[in-house]
């Protein structure tokens, strides 16, 4: 790992907060996730779990934490059990957790060797009732591959068949939806690496460049700041390959005249950040580009005073439609007729603007969070609106993080990252 060590603090305080939601007489297990194979000997680097890593921060292969907050033996109450370093490891692999590495990290006591876990599980399956299983839930979700945690969850409901089985998913998005000061302050330096990577694009971008070329000046930067890849597949899409929402071929030159949508953010410590940004190639925007790019600042200004404790998600994007509307229609985009005619079900806005303005951020680009509840106090969301124009050759989304605060406006992490016209243009031309 890149990252500096993350104070024990918040994971002890996060498996108190999910022991609290278990039900009497239930453990809970969550497995690492699997390094998935490509060919030959090639693998796919490591990705963390991102639910063992929130409740341990354990970030290596072959590892499961056990919760069992009723167990009436005191060090059982909490277990980790990981992948067995040696000597042989070390060299050919790099060091691994020992046991006095993994209570430093998690502040868990109790550490076993993975060969020692079936024998412990038996142990301690005798002492409970019910077993909390870890699924993805997600509502984007949409997994093909059986994971480690499938296999594990086949392995003991076929071993312990008379256990009552619960789901951790429920808990855990409620949990990781709201973040710790801990979490906020890894996002913040996930956000600051994103706008190193900006500062250093505006002076980079000019006609001709391509597409690739800007994706690698990112990638240096966020490399050399202790993050070790982008926080998702990034975008850049210059012309109207800005209005493909999710382009990620990056392999267009970027023409003179033309806008650059970039949709990029750095991790840090499995922390995201995501940020959108739109520029001139040619380092000024036209007075059309200009005119639409303020329309977008505008609707985004607006959302962004929305996202307060209690907001509705749903009501709150049906808002930020009629701001969007408001717009479109002083753009001549939209005519009134278009608007009393449209259809309530696909607005006559979405057009223009076919996606949603916000989504919980954290250690997923999408987080968890139940969209069905209101927004709290430090809930972490993305702003983003746009306005996607093919027929004018060009497209322009922004998008900050911010978190909710108590009483007034959320805080905005990007609040340093360049964002006004006049900012980019006199950046890019200095």
């Amino acid at each position: 790992m890149k990252y500096e060590q993350i104070n024990p603090a918040l994971f002890i305080k996060n498996r108190k907060n999910f022991a609290k939601n278990m039900a009497p007489k239930s453990l809970a297990v969550f497995n690492s996730n699997d390094i998935y194979p490509i060919s030959a000997d090639s693998t796919m680097p490591f990705e963390q779990h991102r639910d063992i890593f929130y409740l341990s921060g354990v970030d290596q292969e072959e590892s499961i934490l056990v919760i069992f907050p009723d167990c009436p033996k005191e060090k059982h109450r909490e277990i980790l059990f990981l992948k067995e370093t040696n000597e042989h490891i070390a060299i050919w692999e790099g060091e691994k957790l020992t046991k006095e590495k993994a209570f430093e990290t998690s502040g868990i006591k109790t550490v076993y060797w993975l060969q020692d876990m079936e024998k412990v599980m038996f142990e301690i399956m005798t002492q409970c009732d019910t077993v909390y299983l870890n699924t993805n839930e997600h509502y984007r979700a949409n997994v093909e591959t059986e994971t480690r945690e499938d296999r594990f969850s086949k392995w003991l409901k076929n071993k312990y068949p008379a256990h009552r089985v619960a789901k951790s998913a429920p808990i855990l998005q409620r949990l990781r939806s709201v973040k710790d000061s801990i979490e906020i302050d890894l996002i913040q330096q996930a956000c600051d690496i994103t706008e190193k990577g900006f500062r250093r694009v505006l002076n980079f971008v000019k006609p001709d460049v391509w597409e690739y070329e800007i994706e690698a000046e990112f990638m240096h930067e966020f490399l050399r700041n202790r993050s070790k890849k982008f926080a998702y597949t990034p975008i850049i899409a210059s012309g109207n390959n800005a209005n493909v929402l999710h382009y990620i071929e990056n392999n267009q030159q970027c023409k003179a005249g033309d806008l650059i949508l970039m949709d990029v953010g750095a991790e840090y410590a499995n922390y995201s950040s995501d940020m959108t940004r739109t520029i001139p190639v040619s380092g000024r925007f036209t007075d059309r580009q200009k005119a639409v790019y303020n329309a977008v600042i505008r609707v985004k200004n607006e959302a962004t005073k929305m996202l307060i404790p209690g907001t509705d998600w749903t009501d709150y994007h049906a808002e930020v439609g009629k701001i969007m509307t408001s717009e479109l229609l002083d753009l001549n985009l939209l005519d009134k007729a278009d608007v009393q005619n449209e259809n309530p079900e696909w607005p006559a806005y979405k057009k223009y603007f076919m996606h949603g303005t916000s989504h919980h951020m954290g250690l997923d680009t999408h987080d968890y969070g139940i969209l069905t509840e209101p927004m709290q106090e430090n809930m972490v969301w993305t702003v983003e609106p746009g306005i996607y124009i093919p027929e004018e050759g060009f497209g322009i989304r922004l998008e900050d993080d911010v978190v909710i605060q108590k009483t007034g406006e959320p805080f905005n992490l990007m609040r340093n990252i360049p964002l006004e016209a006049d900012e980019i243009e006199d950046i890019m031309n200095s």
